[in-house]
């Protein structure tokens, strides 16, 4: 019986010891909240997308409490306090790691994940994932470029 639960675990230690890859990052903008004002329908746009790097990576929970005061201060700067507080609530409620949403603290790993401190491999992984994501959007540019460029013509 010993050894038949030595093998069992022999061959699960594999599986066990697979280091699981983070998702190639996505961004919904400010998720269920306008992505700015009516008359600047961006405001605070790119304090969103800053913060859902952040959530996308995941991490501890020091980490989550920094990233939303960073949401925070960001759209503070944007000239709207008020609403960065509404915002700042919103995402301590609702950016739980242990909500099966697509928004959740760690949302590029697999659910559940909860809060983890991140390995030096998950984080060389996570650089690789952004480089890869970055190398995407310069193309789409390009592509986007050379296509207004030449319908001008």
């Amino acid at each position: 019986m010993r050894k038949i639960l030595i093998v069992i675990l022999l061959l699960i230690d594999p599986v066990l010891s697979l280091a699981e890859e983070i998702a190639l990052f996505t961004t919904d903008g400010c998720s269920a909240f306008p992505d700015g004002t009516i008359h600047q329908q961006t405001l605070w746009l790119d304090c969103c997308i800053k913060h859902d790097l952040a959530y996308w990576a995941g991490g501890t929970y020091d980490e989550r409490r920094q990233a939303d005061q960073t949401l925070n201060s960001c759209v503070t700067r944007a000239g709207e306090p008020e609403i960065a507080r509404l915002m700042l609530a919103g995402v301590r409620v609702g950016g739980s790691p242990y909500f099966p949403t697509s928004y959740r603290w760690g949302y590029g790993w697999s659910y559940p994940r909860g809060y983890q401190l991140l390995s030096e491999q998950e984080r060389t992984d996570i650089n690789n994932k952004l480089q890869l994501f970055m190398k995407m959007v310069v193309s789409i540019s390009d592509e986007i470029s050379s296509s207004k460029l030449t319908s001008n013509k």
